[in-house]
C-alpha cells in the first residue's frame, strides 16, 4: 500500500511539473511574444521576463525585437534622363507591432519577400525622377531617405518599421558604361580642343603686339641713334673746323696720322709707294715745324 502511494506522489508530482513548465515561458530581452489560444491572439508580450500562460491550450508565438536587414537583388532602373542604372541596395527594418505583423505575414521569410518587393518598386519609382547625376552625386542621402520614408508609408500598417535604406552601388550597365566613357572622352576632347584654340588665339594676339612693339622700339631706336649720330657727326664737324683754324699744320698732322692709321693698320693691306711720296711725307720730319 504504501508502495501504491508513493508511485502516485511521484506520478502526481511530474505532472506538476509538466504542468508548471507548460504554463511557464521566458520573453529574452531580443524577442516579443504572442500569445494564441486555439488559433487566435490572446495576448501580445513585448516585456522581457518569466511570463504565465494557460498550459496545453495556449502557445506562443516569438517574435525576434532586433533590427533586420534584408537586401535586394540588383535592379535596374531608368532615370529620368533615359539613362540605365544597375542599383544595389538594402534595408534595415524592425518589427514594430507584433501583432499586426503576424496578421499580415504570419513568419519572416514573407515578410522579408514582402519589404524587397516595396522597396524595388520604390527605388524604380524614385530615381526614375532623378537625373543619373543627382543619383550618383551628393544627392543620394536625400534619395535615400525618401526612399525609407515611402516605404515605411507602405509597411507601418503591416506591424514593421523601417529604420535605414541604403544604396549600395549604382553603376552603368557593362554596354552603356562604355558608351558613356566614349561620349564622355569625346566632349573632353573637344573641350580640350576648345581651350587649345582659345590659346593658339591669345598667343597669336600677345606675338603680333610683341612684334608691333618690337617695331615701334626698333623704329624709335634707329630715329635716336640717327639724331645722336647726327648731332655728333655735327660736333665733330664743328670741333675740326675749329681745330683747322687755329693750326692748319696741326690739323694736316692730325688727319694725315688717321690716314696712316686706316692705310697701314692690321688689315694686312699691301702698298707699293716711294719713299719720297708725299704720302709719307711727315715720316721724314721735313713736313713737321717746331714751335
Amino acid at each position: 500500500m504504501a508502495k501504491n502511494l508513493s508511485i502516485i506522489l511521484a506520478i502526481l508530482v511530474v505532472a506538476a511539473g509538466f504542468t508548471a513548465s507548460s504554463a511557464l515561458f521566458t520573453v529574452s530581452e531580443t524577442e516579443q511574444a504572442i500569445v494564441m489560444q486555439f488559433g487566435k491572439v490572446q495576448t501580445v508580450v513585448q516585456e522581457p521576463g518569466l511570463k504565465v500562460k494557460t498550459p496545453f491550450v495556449q502557445d506562443v508565438i516569438k517574435v525576434d525585437k532586433r533590427v533586420l536587414s534584408v537586401g535586394t537583388e540588383r535592379e535596374e532602373v531608368v532615370t529620368r534622363d533615359q539613362k540605365r542604372l544597375m542599383v544595389d541596395s538594402f534595408a534595415r527594418f524592425r518589427i514594430s507591432d507584433p501583432l499586426l505583423y503576424y496578421q499580415s505575414f504570419g513568419n519572416i521569410g514573407v515578410a522579408y519577400s514582402r519589404i524587397e518587393t516595396i522597396l524595388n518598386s520604390q527605388l524604380r519609382q524614385i530615381l526614375g525622377r532623378e537625373i543619373l547625376t543627382d543619383i550618383v552625386s551628393g544627392e543620394r542621402t536625400r534619395l535615400m531617405e525618401t526612399i525609407k520614408n515611402q516605404v515605411n508609408v507602405e509597411t507601418a500598417s503591416r506591424g514593421l518599421e523601417v529604420v535605414d535604406v541604403r544604396i549600395v552601388r549604382a553603376d552603368l550597365p557593362t554596354a552603356n558604361s562604355q558608351k558613356v566613357f566614349d561620349r564622355m572622352r569625346t566632349q573632353r576632347e573637344q573641350e580640350a580642343k576648345e581651350i587649345r584654340a582659345t590659346g593658339a588665339e591669345i598667343a597669336q594676339r600677345i606675338r603680333a603686339n610683341a612684334d608691333r612693339e618690337k617695331t615701334v622700339l626698333i623704329a624709335e631706336a634707329k630715329r635716336d641713334a640717327e639724331i645722336t649720330r647726327g648731332t655728333g657727326d655735327a660736333e665733330k664737324n664743328r670741333i675740326f673746323a675749329e681745330a683747322f683754324g687755329k693750326d692748319k699744320d696741326f690739323f694736316s698732322f692730325y688727319r694725315s696720322m688717321q690716314a696712316y692709321r686706316d692705310a697701314i693698320g692690321d688689315n694686312d693691306t699691301t702698298m707699293i709707294l716711294s719713299p719720297d711720296s708725299e704720302f709719307f711725307r711727315f715720316f721724314d720730319g721735313r713736313n713737321i715745324t717746331a714751335k
